[in-house]
């Protein structure tokens, strides 16, 4: 099984970034804009994950989600991978408090579990919105929405997603699991 853990902002924050982006879907050249329904925050990818490991990830996973309180994010502002002038990945960037632990805790659960190709690259959050098959130039895009701030959400869950591969990805959400409340403060 292909797998990831994920953070899904709520609708009426979706519902901000998609008319954000609205007037530049199908605008710039080259760039593929999956379904709203497949947006999400990647905390870790795993990849290929044996059926073995999974008892085991989903116990570490729980036990993740236990120790990190709910945190408080909003999208801030677009850019791209590799940079915006040589993009492959149009992606909406996020802020808040805490996310890095998390997604930190997220990725130590799956290696401890033996999950697969856990992925080292620095943590950067984002939500991606379009991709690329050839590097291209997104600097007018990503000048045209600078300045945007999204509502501030908080992320209460998890999950564990399995990503099916074919002629359209589809997802499928395996688990679930609650953060700690919120701090006072």
């Amino acid at each position: 099984m292909r797998l990831f853990t994920a953070l899904v902002p709520p609708d009426d924050v979706l519902d901000e970034l998609e008319r954000a982006i609205a007037p530049h879907v199908g605008q710039a050249p080259g760039l593929r804009w999956p379904e709203r329904a497949t947006w999400h925050v990647t905390l870790a990818f795993f990849g290929e994950v044996p059926e073995r490991a999974l008892p085991d990830l989903r116990a570490r996973l729980s036990r993740a989600a236990t120790r990190h309180p709910v945190p408080t994010l909003a999208f801030t502002g677009f850019g791209a991978f590799s940079s915006v002038r040589r993009a492959r990945v149009f992606w909406a960037g996020l802020s808040g408090d805490s996310i890095v632990r998390l997604a930190d805790s997220v990725r130590a659960a799956g290696r401890r579990a033996g999950a697969g190709h856990t992925d080292e690259k620095r943590f950067h959050a984002h939500l991606t919105l379009a991709r690329a098959r050839t590097e291209t130039d997104l600097r007018p895009l990503v000048e045209s929405l600078a300045g945007f701030t999204g509502s501030a959400w908080r992320a209460e869950t998890i999950r564990l997603v399995e990503s099916r591969t074919g002629p359209r990805v589809r997802y499928a959400t395996l688990d679930e699991w609650a953060l700690a409340p919120a701090e006072p403060g």
